[in-house]
């Protein structure tokens, strides 16, 4: 009798049995098609969803595709900041020197790794690779003038990479789009726009667009596939159609004092210059102004539903084109944002908010569909994961682990604690009750215990001195990013975010 692969998988997993971690080759029978994946990347979302138990979110398209995936509750990313966040996601890697850690490591070190990256891996067996919108750091996959010229960020693994033809002019305009093909004006355009017209006055309508018209020329094709379709939104500016603002004209919970104060201690607060200096606040600062902090909390609650809705229409266009059965489909938040929380407006810290995101996956002959998994999971597990699943050669020395345990059983636990990094050396380790932050001196320590204070409103350092030595032998488990030579010149930055 014929076991399709994907109910083989699950139910090798769920008896013990186990398939290795890297499959030399896909073990097929003759016509049977090879699981395609249709990957969503989000830029800049909490773990704001309906389906989380968020009473004014709402994503019902999201929650719609959670009932059928497997949903990782705590899912962390590596890196809080765009680029670096997606360079361990295609590395399946944890930051191994400083330009990993910063927007342009894709960018500045991919020579060395793009031929295992994740799409190259799949690229070599055949799949064709496809990257619209937002995958890597920049939209389109170019790093020159305006993001519309060579050099490619990523060189090789895409069989295609690009943007929609919309009304904005460059990558540069569409990632900062305000309605119509307006480009932000650094310092000057607003942080929320809320133009009274349809879904496509904004970039991810396009996407969508785009994605949808893929996915029915890929329904013609018997070459197995990967497409990750990149969206813009919630990332700031807030910029949504009205009728989004309007859902959540008044919804939006104003946050507890003590979860939006700064911290009292030696701390990795920062200023939030990505709103503050790359936005016109026309003088207001949601520090001081709570109807300015309610507005900026509301439209970014917009944003998310705008979102949710052209993520709805590319998932209805998998199911209408027959290809929803053999394709594996994950939804990926690239990190989180804090919204106030900690007195911060941004992520670029190692706080909770910044670092915990949503992941989902559904595969074909997914075991307890809607099952949610509190087992701590990372970004770099997703390309091992995917690779297992597809029966894909995983490349040697990863530092993330194929999640088969936990899509056979939302009750398996975690296999590790989950790392994180930012500038200057500072870095991070989660357990299940604990976060311990480091910064790159070893000067200064916070220690928070999720049980008794999950908004992360004292730091207990001082006062559990154990803990934190038994918490800096895990984080030493794991090296930090180490310059491979500090002498090479190294490229100006221009992208902040």
């Amino acid at each position: 009798m014929h076991i399709p692969r994907a109910f083989a998988f699950l139910l090798s997993v769920a008896f013990g049995v186990g398939l290795r971690a890297a499959v030399p080759a896909p073990v097929l029978s003759p016509g049977q098609p090879r699981l395609n994946v249709l990957f969503l990347a989000i830029d800049d979302l909490r773990n704001e969803l309906g389906v989380l138990g968020v009473s004014h979110a709402r994503t019902p398209n999201i929650d719609a595709l959670a009932r059928t995936s497997r949903v990782f509750t705590r899912h962390y990313v590596q890196v809080p900041t765009c680029g670096a966040s997606r360079c361990a996601l295609l590395r399946g890697r944890y930051p191994s020197e400083p330009a990993h850690v910063g927007n342009n490591g894709i960018r500045d070190t991919q020579a060395t790794w793009a031929a295992q990256s994740l799409p190259a891996i799949f690229k070599a067996q055949g799949y064709r690779t496809l990257s619209l919108g937002k995958i890597t750091h920049y939209p389109g996959n170019l790093t020159g003038k305006g993001w519309a010229a060579g050099p490619e960020e990523i060189s090789g693994v895409w069989d295609r990479s690009w943007i929609p033809r919309g009304p904005w002019a460059t990558a540069e305009a569409i990632m900062h789009g305000y309605a119509n093909g307006v480009a932000r004006v650094p310092g000057r355009s607003p942080p929320v726009e809320m133009y009274d017209g349809g879904d496509e006055a904004y970039p991810d309508h396009w996407v969508a667009n785009d994605a949808v018209a893929t996915l029915r020329e890929l329904a013609a094709q018997k070459q197995p596939w990967f497409f990750g379709v990149g969206f813009f939104k919630p990332h700031l500016p807030f910029n949504a159609p009205k009728a989004w603002h309007d859902l959540h004209a008044a919804d939006v919970a104003d946050m507890a004092e003590a979860a939006a104060a700064k911290p009292a201690w030696p701390s990795g607060w920062h200023e939030s210059n990505e709103l503050r200096k790359n936005y016109g606040n026309s003088g207001r600062d949601p520090a001081t102004d709570p109807a300015y902090a309610r507005l900026l909390r509301r439209a970014y609650a917009a944003s998310a539903s705008y979102m949710d809705a052209q993520v709805g229409r590319v998932l209805a266009a998998l199911r209408e084109t027959g290809q929803e059965e053999n394709t594996v489909v994950v939804l990926w938040g690239d990190h989180g944002f804090l919204l106030g929380e900690h007195a911060i407006w941004g992520k670029h810290c190692l706080y909770e908010e910044a670092l915990r995101a949503p992941l989902m996956i559904r595969t074909p002959g997914l075991l307890q569909p809607g099952g949610m998994s509190a087992a701590l999971v990372e970004t770099v597990d997703i390309l091992p994961t995917l690779a297992d699943l597809c029966g894909v050669p995983a490349p040697a020395g990863l530092d993330g682990r194929s999640l088969r345990a936990q899509l056979a059983d939302p009750a398996a636990p975690a296999t590790k604690p989950a790392h994180g990094f930012w500038t200057g050396g500072a870095r991070t380790v989660r357990t299940e009750r604990w976060r311990l932050i480091v910064d790159g001196t070893g000067g200064r320590a916070e220690l928070f215990d999720y049980v008794a204070d999950p908004q992360e409103t004292r730091n207990v350092a001082s006062a559990e001195p154990a803990v934190v030595r038994e918490l800096l032998v895990r984080l030493d488990r794991v090296p930090p990013p180490v310059a491979a030579d500090d002498a090479a010149p190294k490229k100006k930055s221009r992208v902040e975010n």
